[in-house]
């Protein structure tokens, strides 16, 4: 039996609602995580904003159900995923959050380039959120396209529960999307269940440090069985998000025609028609699909090896009463997008200026790097070997080390993202800094040979960049993006737009492989 230390008892108080968390100072136990006292979690909400509107958010815990059992998570204004927040291109929104959850937190807007302040990352653009205390985000949105908010505090437990929700910002030329008949916003998620609770979480520092936490129960807007419907003949443009910890999503609507037209920033330079889409973990896909014929489609991810039925798309028996098939077979080249890069074409074919790699050390059971065995919390020894376990994978679509993995914390391992230039790793990274306007080529590394490499979805704050070429194969379709999936193995190269003035961070976003060391910072001056 797990022992349990209790060190405080919070109450919480807002309405006619009493709350009543628990604190614990190690390895909270599954009954922690069990549904107390707390609101059942409501519908989502479509909010609406103007330039210079506000909009009050509050982050609480919450009750829900999975698969017939209800569990304590956590939710912006009481619903997973948080409001859809609609603004346009060009205007400014005050977002007045509330911390009501069991822990301090920071929003981190992500992929929108706003205000540094305003950024969200604790004891570097801000001071974290304490527990019933407020702090005001103004968000500017200078790009259309979909973007996302969510905790840049214990992701790993808090986005876990449920805290994310998106930013839709719309163009305010009517035309920047094709006509289509509805809009579905879809947020990809998993948590991980076992014996009728969610696996416990450390209240000090993150566990499953190793390969991230992935889950065994999929979720698509917070539900395990999703449903959509729509007209025989309706096209659909759909807005994907992957909001979990670690686990890649292959997105896909066997029968279905579907063409990809945007990214995370927006448009790409040319729309095509795709089978499915790949998204690493913070990364989003717009993608425009076409429900020709009756009955039912299922929504899934697809592995290579193994599916996952996500939800599924009913169409009716009753054609839609305006067809837009026709738009949609017409594969639009977009101007607009390809003039915004034309300025950025003449850097392309440059060296380099900056050069990382991705690796892990291991630390021993003295808790320093090196050597050839290593402790893992809870007492488990294991070598090199042991770590490889194989061939190195370009993608780890799930957990194959199991216990190894769930032991793994902050104190047996590092991940790295290592300057070549100076052999600095992470935070200790201090000479990156940049003026304002300036262009800069990055050329990221996954070492296939480090101790159990694997795929890392490279965020970089408050800019936008262009994924130049993998392997050196230039990209052929370009898309503004905030985050770039590495793939073990890889070599990528980034464009860097450095517009936006402040210390800002980038990052693995994989929630443990932040936790884990996993972050630096770079200044644009």
């Amino acid at each position: 039996m797990k022992k349990i230390i209790l060190v405080a008892a919070i109450v919480l108080v807002t309405g006619a609602t009493t709350l009543i968390v628990w604190q614990y100072k190690q390895n909270p136990s599954r009954e922690s995580l069990q549904a107390i006292n707390f609101p059942q979690v409501k519908q989502q909400d479509v909010v609406i904003l103007g330039d210079g509107d506000s909009f009050n958010l509050v982050a609480s815990m919450v009750k829900k159900n999975i698969n017939g059992r209800e569990f304590k998570m956590l939710a912006y204004n009481g619903s997973i995923p948080g409001p859809l927040i609609k603004g346009t291109k060009g205007s400014t929104i005050t977002v007045n959050f509330t911390n009501n959850t069991d822990q301090e937190t920071t929003i981190h807007s992500h992929g929108v380039r706003l205000d540094n302040q305003f950024d969200g990352v604790p004891d570097v653009t801000q001071a974290p959120v304490k527990v019933g205390k407020t702090f005001a985000y103004k968000i500017k949105f200078p790009d259309e396209g979909l973007y996302w908010y969510h905790p840049h505090l214990r992701e790993d437990y808090a986005q876990e529960l449920g805290l994310y929700g998106n930013f839709l910002v719309l163009s305010d030329d009517p035309q920047y999307w094709s006509s289509v008949n509805q809009e579905w916003v879809v947020f990809l998620d998993d948590i991980l269940i076992e014996d009728g609770t969610i696996v416990p979480f450390d209240a000090d520092q993150a566990n499953h440090t190793l390969m991230g936490r992935f889950g065994n129960v999929m979720l698509v807007n917070g539900e395990t069985s999703y449903q959509w419907k729509a007209k025989r003949g309706e096209v659909v443009r759909i807005y994907v998000t992957n909001a979990a910890n670690t686990r890649p999503f292959n997105f896909t609507i066997p029968g279905a025609q579907m063409k990809l037209v945007g990214g995370d920033n927006g448009k790409y330079e040319r729309e095509t028609l795709v089978d499915s889409v790949m998204l690493g973990p913070s990364e989003r896909a717009i993608i425009e699909v076409l429900f020709n014929k009756d009955g039912t489609y299922p929504v899934e991810h697809q592995m290579p090896d193994k599916t996952y039925v996500l939800g599924q798309v009913v169409i009716a028996d009753e054609q839609a009463p305006e067809s837009f098939a026709a738009s949609f077979a017409t594969l639009r080249t977009n101007s607009d997008v390809i003039q915004s890069i034309d300025p950025f074409r003449p850097y392309f074919d440059r060296e380099p200026d900056k050069q990382l790699k991705l690796t892990i050390a291991m630390k021993s059971p003295m808790g320093t790097s090196g050597g050839n065995q290593h402790m893992m919390h809870g007492g488990m020894v294991m070598d090199n070997a042991m770590m490889q376990m194989g061939d190195p994978k370009p993608i780890e679509w799930e957990d194959d080390m199991g216990t190894m993995n769930r032991n793994s914390t902050v104190d047996t391992l590092e991940w790295r993202l290592t300057d070549q230039a100076t052999t600095k790793s992470n935070l200790d990274i201090a000479d990156w800094q940049f003026k304002q306007g300036e262009v800069v080529k990055i050329r990221i590394f996954n070492d296939p040979s480090s101790m159990h490499p694997m795929q890392h979805p490279i965020h970089i704050h408050g800019q936008r960049f262009l994924v130049l070429t993998t392997n050196g194969v230039p990209s052929g379709n370009l898309v503004w993006k905030d985050t770039a999936l590495v793939k073990t193995g890889d070599t990528v190269d980034l464009l860097v737009e450095m517009a936006n003035p402040g210390t800002w961070m980038a990052h693995c976003h994989i929630s443990e492989h932040l936790a884990a060391g996993m972050m630096m910072k770079f200044e644009v001056k």
